[in-house]
């Protein structure tokens, strides 16, 4: 299928408005380039896949870019998008340079064109994520994670992934046994073998990600440790793990916590990550309820990740 990209040169005040309009309009995609994401400061080197190019940015204003499929109803749907931005002025909403272009798109360019922005990243002081395409060397003591995301996982360097991978760095011995809940894309699980766990059993309720765990666990080799089972969080896990590991929302860890004190071993870890800033003391009340002490806080950019003892 082919795709018509409408670009909008626009004001940061007219970016939520407009983006209602051209969803109201179907549009099977949005971008937004504003220099603000350009000039931002990152706090931390870590998760990071891409260099920003000031070039992709306006010297002023928003860049608005959306993709409508060409059917016979194109010039329909863009002569009222034009017409809906326009009417914002009649609501005082300052809609900047509403400067409109148009271009063509075909669908096969989008398959590949992501992935020149991924690269190979370091996550840790050991692990770097490298995507199946790219040809790396790693250094002496790196260990390198392979991944090829598809549509329904991403790259492996959100700030909870990352703080993950760190925290089980610091914590796993050779020959631990680890327990990966809501496994994912299996990431956790890999990075866990490769720092010589002895078995690691990868969890998780949805059917997509137990495949996709699969397959990444095969494509790093470390299938001989890493086992992958449909499962709803701890429920029916009777066998104590050194290492639990959960990169989930706060309060799905709020829920489980007494349930991962009986699945840990005493003296053994809790490493729990997923949680917003704002969650932060919740999540630690819990856990200390449950009968772990709180050994380290990671924090990254607006997120928090926690590795507690038994």
């Amino acid at each position: 299928m082919n795709w018509t990209e409408i670009s909008i040169l626009t004001a940061n005040e007219a970016v939520e408005p407009i983006s209602h309009i051209l969803y109201e309009a179907g549009i099977s995609g949005l971008v937004i380039e504003d220099r603000a994401d350009f000039l931002r400061v990152r706090e931390n080197r870590f998760g990071e896949i891409y260099e920003l190019d000031p070039d992709d940015f306006p010297e002023e204003g928003v860049i608005i870019k959306a993709y409508l499929a060409k059917t016979s109803n194109l010039n329909e749907a863009l002569d009222e998008i034009k017409e809906n931005i326009a009417n914002l002025k009649k609501f005082n909403i300052d809609i900047g340079e509403n400067k409109i272009g148009l271009s063509d798109v075909k669908e096969e360019d989008w398959a590949t064109a992501w992935k020149k922005y991924y690269h190979p990243v370091n996550v840790s002081d050991r692990f770097t994520i490298v995507p199946t395409w790219e040809d790396y060397t790693p250094s002496d003591n790196e260990l390198i994670i392979e991944l090829d995301p598809g549509m329904a996982f991403g790259t492996g360097t959100h700030p909870t992934t990352v703080m993950c991978i760190q925290a089980l760095e610091k914590t796993v011995k050779k020959g631990d046994t680890i327990i990966d809940v809501g496994t994912g894309s299996g990431v956790l699980s890999i990075a866990a073998a490769l720092l010589s766990a002895k078995e690691v059993k990868a969890l998780d309720l949805d059917e997509v990600a137990v495949e996709a765990a699969r397959q990444n666990i095969s494509l790093n080799r470390v299938a001989e440790t890493v086992t992958v089972e449909k499962n709803d969080l701890l429920n029916g896990i009777t066998k104590q793990a050194d290492i639990i590991v959960a990169n989930i929302l706060a309060e799905v860890i709020i829920s489980f916590a007494d349930e991962a004190a009986k699945a840990v071993k005493k003296g053994g870890f809790f490493i729990t990550s997923g949680i917003i800033e704002q969650k932060c003391e919740e999540v630690k009340a819990v856990l200390q309820e449950a009968g772990f002490t709180i050994e380290e806080t990671i924090r990254m950019e607006d997120w928090a990740a926690f590795i507690a003892r038994r």
